[in-house]
């Protein structure tokens, strides 16, 4: 477990794979998170990535001023259909096309992105609706 915001930055900063591995697997308190964010904004995206991350976190993480931590958060299987609602209207159009690509996006939100103003995410959205009717 990882035990504080400065442990992760080492880890996630390390060069040894079995320790970067550490900062991409493992868990820590939702409070060493919130540090992580507050001391390190700079480590997000990692945060992000983080297998373990809480819900909280990711909630938090889908309001970030960078659209790449926010597309790693549409990329979460994790995550709860009211933020893929958020996501669904991010104005970047890579988010929104992470959120259609995710393997757990609900059919509420595919019948959202199907009227998306990003062709992509229009056809990955269909594609997948169309999958869900033939089961």
């Amino acid at each position: 477990m990882i035990k504080s915001a400065e442990e992760f930055k080492r880890l996630r900063e390390s060069e040894v794979p079995e320790e970067y591995h550490r900062a991409a697997h493992e868990e820590a308190e939702i409070i060493i998170w919130n540090e992580v964010l507050e001391k390190y904004p700079e480590l997000s995206l990692w945060v992000a990535q983080n297998k373990t991350v809480p819900l909280e976190i990711l909630e938090k993480l889908a309001y970030h001023l960078d659209s790449n931590v926010r597309y790693m958060v549409a990329s979460k299987r994790k995550i709860s259909e009211s933020l893929m609602m958020i996501l669904a209207t991010d104005k970047d159009e890579s988010v929104r096309h992470a959120l259609a690509c995710n393997g757990k996006v609900t059919e509420i939100v595919l019948n959202l992105l199907v009227n998306d103003s990003w062709q992509p995410v229009r056809e990955r959205a269909a594609d997948k609706l169309q999958a869900l009717t033939r089961r």
